[in-house]
């Protein structure tokens, strides 16, 4: 599923096939939509998510037998991030929608260089565009320049590429971009916890049913409650839950 959810998935892969060494484990990244139809299809035993699933995907789910159960790994925020060489440092909500709907085409509306603004989006099927869709474009549709990519690292290459250009990426995905604040506030792990950073959201595992005790799937799915889970998801660059 999720190419936010995919460093933690194949961090705990990796954890728990070292101490199980019977136990093989493949990750797969395409997307959440991908994840919620690969566990309805009964082609994964766990699908990574970055937003909730659907009605339309539950009711699916259900006409096929299956009982999505859901199970949050970690938080995260979504960081909104520009090229190094970009002097602006903050920017609200409402200059953020504008930018991806098109209202604002360059950067000197912003205060900085006069420049145009590319911005690049992750493609409709991602968790992580539905999140930014509901958070920030208040379901306004994104203008016809907007660039699609399919990953949170093409995001992040783009950006790191184009000095002109801004994209939104789980927090572990900002090394080699700057990121802005949000309406003064910084992406990070407290303000995403206290809730003051507005881009924020849960990321999710879900299973058909519950995982029968003892059996491999269990203790996996458990690896996000203990301490070294926690570690993990910390050194992944996300959020354990308290």
């Amino acid at each position: 599923g999720s190419t936010t959810v995919g460093p933690v998935a194949k961090a705990f892969a990796e954890y728990y096939m070292e101490k199980n060494p019977g136990v093989n484990i493949t990750v797969s990244e395409s997307g959440s939509g991908n994840g919620a139809k690969s566990l309805v299809n009964a082609a994964c035993d766990v699908a990574t998510m970055s937003r909730p699933m659907k009605n339309s995907e539950k009711k699916a789910a259900q006409d096929a037998g299956v009982l999505p159960i859901e199970t949050i790994v970690a938080m995260d925020g979504i960081a909104i991030a520009v090229h190094k060489s970009n002097p602006v440092a903050d920017l609200s909500i409402a200059q953020l929608r504008d930018i991806f709907t098109g209202k604002i085409r360059r950067w000197s509306e912003l205060g900085g260089p006069d420049e145009p603004i590319v911005a690049i989006s992750r493609e409709t099927n991602s968790g992580t565009y539905e999140c930014f869709e509901t958070l920030v474009m208040n379901k306004e549709k994104m203008g016809e320049k907007v660039e699609y990519v399919g990953s949170n690292g093409a995001i992040r290459q783009r950006v790191m590429s184009t000095p002109g250009a801004i994209g939104y990426v789980g927090l572990a995905f900002t090394e080699g971009v700057k990121t802005v604040t949000v309406g003064g506030v910084e992406a990070s792990h407290d303000t995403v916890l206290d809730k003051s950073y507005a881009i924020a959201r849960p990321l999710y595992m879900y299973t058909n049913g519950r995982p029968k005790p003892g059996a491999p799937l269990a203790g996996f799915m458990l690896l996000s409650a203990t301490a070294d889970g926690k570690r993990i998801i910390e050194d992944t660059g996300f959020i354990p839950l308290p």
